[in-house]
């Protein structure tokens, strides 16, 4: 499914510009991001000595590389900003190319299992490796949300408008590219992931333009995105994880068109 997409954009951006002639457009647009949750999993990547969780976890409990970890992350809603130049074909059809920039808070991180067993309620001296237990639980310690997510990508799109003739034209879209994904989880001050990754992204439109005259229009439109997971290093404890990553976009902009 992917490489058909892949095939499908590529051919729409390079149809020769005599048989689909048309006009040039640039654009902007900012808008309100809505973060998916992510159900972040991953697995230590080497052997890792437990501190002192005591009575569930004892301590120095020997969890041995490839034990599975994981938690839920829940995002805020968050802001958005692209630009986007392309061309209009006689066909009506569209090709662009996008540069967005996205970003969201964390809300709250919850569920915390090692191994399969949910350790919300256990010490958090289990996750530093402190003899010591620390008096706070692990959902204690992770439910202070801090950290955010940002989110930097390329599209290709591919969009089709409908009445392209008249002042109020509605379309659809599809869009493949990078998106380059920047992750920190920072919970009660404590420091678990400052990583990212670039990675494949895809998305999906539908929206309509309204033209105001011969050069300038504005549009709004609904977004869709996703990306492949996002792999990170986990800093407090040895361990690798995936982060998910997909958002719902609103956005309202105005494009300037010329050449025509």
């Amino acid at each position: 499914m992917k490489k058909s997409t892949v095939t499908i954009i590529a051919v729409l951006l390079c149809m020769p510009g005599t048989a689909l002639a048309g006009e040039w457009y640039f654009g902007g647009s900012f808008g309100f991001q809505m973060q998916d949750d992510s159900d972040n999993s991953g697995a230590f990547t080497s052997d890792f000595t437990t501190g002192n969780g005591d009575p569930d976890v004892p301590n120095g409990t020997v969890l041995p590389a490839g034990t599975t970890v994981g938690w839920m992350t829940e995002f805020d809603d968050g802001m958005a900003f692209s630009l986007e130049a392309g061309q209009r074909y006689d066909s009506g059809l569209r090709s662009g190319i996008e540069l967005s920039y996205g970003s969201a808070d964390v809300a709250t991180h919850m569920g915390v299992t090692a191994g399969g067993g949910l350790i919300d309620g256990v010490d958090a001296a289990v996750l530093t490796g402190s003899a010591a237990q620390l008096g706070v639980t692990v959902g204690e310690v992770v439910a202070d949300g801090r950290g955010d997510i940002t989110t930097l990508s390329l599209f290709a799109n591919a969009y089709y408008d409908f009445n392209r003739d008249g002042k109020f034209a509605p379309y659809i879209g599809a869009g493949v590219g990078f998106s380059d994904v920047d992750i920190t989880f920072n919970p009660s001050g404590v420091g678990i992931v400052d990583d990212g990754e670039t990675v494949l992204a895809y998305q999906a439109k539908l929206g309509a333009t309204l033209q105001f005259n011969d050069a300038w229009e504005g549009y709004a439109e609904y977004a869709y995105r996703m990306s492949d997971d996002v792999e990170v290093a986990v800093d407090l404890f040895p361990a690798s994880l995936e982060v998910e990553n997909q958002q719902g976009l609103f956005n309202i902009g105005v494009r300037y068109r010329f050449g025509n």
